[in-house]
């Protein structure tokens, strides 16, 4: 028996018997204004990231087209453009090591804090919202939740897997408060307000 196996056995052992349900998630009033898109779009660039809306007849991807022409590997998880590493082909997570750009379509976005959601269907491996260097997220607008307790009641949470929560690109700051985008993870968010076809 493994470690993990091990372990595993104690907790189901000496799991208190009885059902025991996860407490309701409350309703706080909301932080935010009625215009869910320009609180969203506000919030997740103070966290870094950029929001783009499409000229409507233009390219959609007009925001990105400079970062996607010059991409030597684009991994992408949508339909709305085609990347050229298959993500079903991938068979270690560590092999997106050299992803320039990825282009993944979030579940929803939360206009109090500009985060946007991902389950393992949309990222279909989930490390390429971490190593690739560049993140392409396209939200339909009217996904925009108001706050998190709205995210934490929608069904996507208890049916996933894998739900993460992105919020930016990566950050980090040394004590004289000098931040750095990209240190662990994507040196750049954008979001792209594009409904679902």
């Amino acid at each position: 028996m493994s470690a993990r196996e091990d372990t595993l056995a104690r907790i189901r052992r000496n799991r208190p018997a009885g059902d025991h349900p996860l407490p309701e998630v409350p309703l706080f009033p909301p932080l935010v204004g009625d215009d869910h898109v320009a609180e969203f779009g506000e919030r997740l660039k103070r966290m870094g990231g950029r929001i783009a809306a499409p000229v409507p007849g233009g390219d959609p991807f007009a925001a990105v087209r400079e970062r996607l022409d010059t991409a030597a590997v684009i991994a992408s998880a949508v339909t709305e453009i085609a990347g050229n590493r298959d993500l079903g082909a991938v068979a270690r997570p560590q092999d997106l090591a050299d992803v320039d750009v990825a282009i993944v379509r979030a579940v929803f976005g939360v206009a109090e804090t500009g985060s946007v959601l991902f389950t393992q269907d949309e990222l279909r491996v989930n490390a390429v919202a971490y190593l690739a260097q560049h993140l392409v997220v396209l939200l339909d607008p009217v996904d925009i939740l108001v706050n998190i307790q709205a995210a934490y009641r929608r069904p996507n949470f208890g049916r996933a897997s894998y739900a993460v929560l992105h919020t930016g690109p990566s950050a980090t700051a040394d004590i004289e408060g000098v931040l750095i985008h990209g240190a662990q993870g994507v040196r750049s968010l954008t979001v792209i307000l594009l409904p679902r076809s």
